[in-house]
Parts: C-alpha cells; structure tokens; sequence
C-alpha cells in the first residue's frame, strides 16, 4: 500500500474532485501544481494550502517516483478538475492519453494519474519512441449529462485551452472515457494532441492497433511456452499459435471488441463479457454463429477471471489481478489491454509466478495505440514500414520480440513486470538526441517563481 492509498483521511485527498473543485475555487486558486526539484530532488506545491500534497507524494516510494511535474486546473465549466502527469521526459515530451472518469476522492484521481504516468514512460521507452511518459486525468462527476453535448465540447475545449498552457511538456491522446469527437474539441483549442479525427489529419481512434500489439504479446507467450521463436520461422509461419486456443477477454469494449475478433479469426474459440448488456446484443448480432460466448457481468464482478481457459485476456479497468483474483485463475497465460492490471506490481507480479502463471506486462503488449498516433507529425504511408516493424516477428523491438526477451529474462529469475521495467527503465532514461531533456527545462520555465508571487508564472498565466 503507497503513502497515496494511507492518506484516506487527509483534507484535501478525502474530498471527491468536485468538492475540492468547489473549495478551491472559493479560495481563488485556479490552478496549481505539484513539483520534483531536478536539483534536490525535493516534492514542492504551487501553494501552502496544498502542502500536503507534497508530504503525501514525496513518501511515495511506488509510483510518484520523482515525476517532473503534476499540473491541475480547476474547471470554470463544472465542478471537475483536470489534470496532466509528467512522469519523465528524458525521450522527449510527455506523451499519453486523457482519461475522462469518475473518482470517489482526489487521492484517487492523484493515484490513477501518476500510476499511468509512469506505465506510459515504459510504454513509450520499450517501444522504441522518442517520447517521454504522460497522461491526462480529468474528473467526470457522477451528474454531469454526457448526452449534452454542446457542454461537452465546452469541457475538451477547455482542456484544450489547459493542454496549450503546458506549453508542450505533455502531448495528450484518447484513451477511457473519451472518443474522437473529444479529441476534435481538444485539437479546437491546441495543438498538443494527438489522436485527432482523420479528416482533420489525425491517425483517429487508436483501438483497433492496441488489439493488434496485444494479440502479438499472445502469440509471443504461446511460442515461449512451446520454446519456439519465430525469428527464425518467420518464412514458414501458417497460421496463429492462437489456432484452437480459448481465449477469456475481460471487458469487450472498443479495444476488447477488436480482440475478439482478431483472436476469433486466428482459430481461437473466445469467451467475452462486459457489463453493457446492450452492447454485447450487438456484439452477437456481430459474430453470430462463430465461437464466442458473450457474458453480461456486473461492474464488480471478477468471477470471469476464474474460467477454466488458454489465455486470460483483462481488457477493463486497472488492479484485476491482486490476491483475491490472483488464486482462482486457471489460465496459463495473461495477457491483456487494460493499463495497470497488477494491483500491487511487486506483490501480484510475484504471486503470478509462484503460480507458473505465464504474464506479459500490459505497458509491453498495448503499445501500438500510441505508436499509431504518437508520430502524426511526420505525416502517413500506405502500408507504413515503420508501423509494421513492431508488428513483425522478426524486428528486434517488436512486441513479439520483446516479449520474449522479457520472458527469457524473467525465466532467470525475475518477474516478467520486473524484466521488463529494468529494460524500460534503463531505455527511459537515454536523453532524446535533439532536444536533450527539454520537457524538464519547460517545467523548470512553467513554474519558475516570481518575485512578487509565491506562486509560480504558469499558476499566474492567463
């Protein structure tokens, strides 16, 4: 348990987005922000009534791991608080989507943000981009009328004006909660973004490559498991390891939808459930007659987990696999979309291979959405080359081939979550061959003080 998930009874970390959203705007505080020193590597806050803040994440030993900057802008448009975590940006900027969701306090909103801050920086590393990791958080209260959607592009719009205030230290993206419309209203008010729709010259929803990358990482733990690597039979491969496999997905959303399908047509017999009962009657109307079962689950719900199968496949929400999940699990293999499954990365990475349970990490495996849009700059080619290498069999990084080479590592000892940080870890931290480590020198400029304000000049900036 993190010093972030022990501050329940703090102040300000107790308070629900909206609330504190409300509270802050009482005070005249419109943004703020929450620092690592790069000198002294001390946690500092925009404002002593966020002290806090500060004590809380410094003892964080787990995720907040120095991240160069957190910066929060309390909504003019509803009571919400959006959000953008810098983890590390030695590649180049941040770079990660924008979670549009609904949190019970602040300390969970803080606790999502760093976790998949820090999941996009070895995402982007082990990847092989010039890109350092981010992500954006914006907290949807539990009232706010999605169906309105003039108010909903006025909220993305203002993240927009929020993203551009950043001056570019983190790149934002689509990702739970938000779609290519959002995107749309973002992009209205900045240019940091990616993800866009197509007829405005973005590579649009990044759903359907994620499932590509994760069915990759399948076929990468089956081979492994059967001691092959197809490097080497590349010319002679036929047809999928997935080929009479039952494949469990947890969560048939956008990604878990393309997953099934994939995995369908690959030979493997699928079984699916999520909790949208209308959507999984579409979904058999979709796949009627091939062999998939779709199973309507409620939101809490982690008996599908448990199903006699191959491959376990989480595709919904963070912290699946923890000590209660951990021990019905009867798949061989994990293998999954959703971002941060392990509840406890140490602790559950662990107690997966005392079971003989075969994990491929989900920052290693749900890589290609943000391959697919991180690089929109440098335009598109049919049949892209460079898509396809992390595709392939053969490509030193690619998502087979990595894959592997964390499993033989974790084979030697480790855990493969563990294999693959140390690689991530040490690839984050090469300085981008052009820029160096500017995201940090943006930050350093964002907040420095002013000297007639104890706030520093982006809380100022108008």
């Amino acid at each position: 348990m993190t010093a972030v998930d022990q501050a329940s009874n703090n102040s300000v970390l107790s308070q629900s987005p909206e609330a504190l959203a409300r509270s802050l705007r009482a005070q005249g505080i419109k943004r703020f922000y929450v620092i690592t020193d790069p000198q002294t590597k001390a946690v500092k806050v925009s404002h002593p009534q966020l002290k806090e803040l500060a004590a809380v994440l410094s003892a964080d030993q787990r995720d907040f791991d120095q991240h160069e900057g957190i910066f929060c802008e309390v909504s003019a448009v509803a009571d919400m608080i959006h959000g953008a975590f810098v983890h590390r940006t030695c590649r180049g900027q941040a770079q990660g989507g924008t979670r549009f969701w609904t949190y019970p306090t602040f300390m969970d909103f803080l606790s999502d943000g760093i976790r998949l801050s820090r999941g996009m920086t070895h995402k982007n590393a082990l990847a092989g981009l010039w890109w350092g990791g981010g992500k954006g958080v914006m907290s949807r209260p539990s009232d706010l009328d999605l169906q309105n959607l003039t108010l909903r592009q006025e909220i993305f719009q203002e993240y927009g004006r929020f993203i551009s205030s950043l001056q570019g230290c983190y790149i934002t993206a689509e990702d739970v909660g938000t779609k290519t419309e959002d995107m749309a209203a973002i992009f209205s008010a900045t240019r940091f973004i990616t993800c866009i729709p197509h007829h405005m010259g973005g590579s649009g929803n990044p759903s359907a490559m994620t499932a590509l990358g994760v069915i990759r990482g399948m076929e990468a733990a089956i081979d492994f498991q059967s001691g092959l690597n197809r490097h080497e039979q590349e010319p002679s491969f036929k047809e999928s390891p997935l080929k009479g496999k039952h494949v469990v997905v947890q969560g048939a959303g956008h990604v878990g939808e393309v997953i099934i399908d994939l995995a369908l047509k690959s030979g493997a017999k699928v079984t699916a459930t999520d909790i949208n009962a209308v959507r999984l009657d579409k979904l058999r109307d979709q796949w009627h007659g091939q062999a998939v079962e779709l199973l309507c689950t409620a939101p809490s719900d982690m008996s599908p987990l448990a199903i006699d199968c191959d491959i376990l496949c989480p595709a919904a929400t963070g912290g699946a696999l923890n000590p209660n999940t951990i021990p019905t699990i009867k798949a061989s293999i994990v293998c999954g979309a959703a971002n941060n499954q392990l509840e406890d990365p140490q602790r559950d990475g662990q107690a997966l291979s005392e079971r003989g349970i075969l994990y491929l990490p989900d920052f290693l495996v749900n890589r290609m959405g943000i391959v697919n849009c991180a690089n929109e700059q440098y335009g598109y080619v049919d049949q892209d080359p460079i898509l396809a290498q992390h595709l392939s069999f053969s490509w030193e990084f690619s998502v087979y081939q990595t894959a592997q080479r964390v499993l033989k590592r974790a084979s030697a000892g480790e855990t493969p979550h563990q294999a693959a940080v140390v690689l991530a870890e040490e690839l984050s931290k090469e300085l981008h061959p052009i820029w160096g480590h500017r995201g940090q020198a943006t930050i350093t400029s964002l907040t420095k003080a002013q000297e007639t304000s104890e706030a520093g000049a982006w809380v100022s900036h108008k």
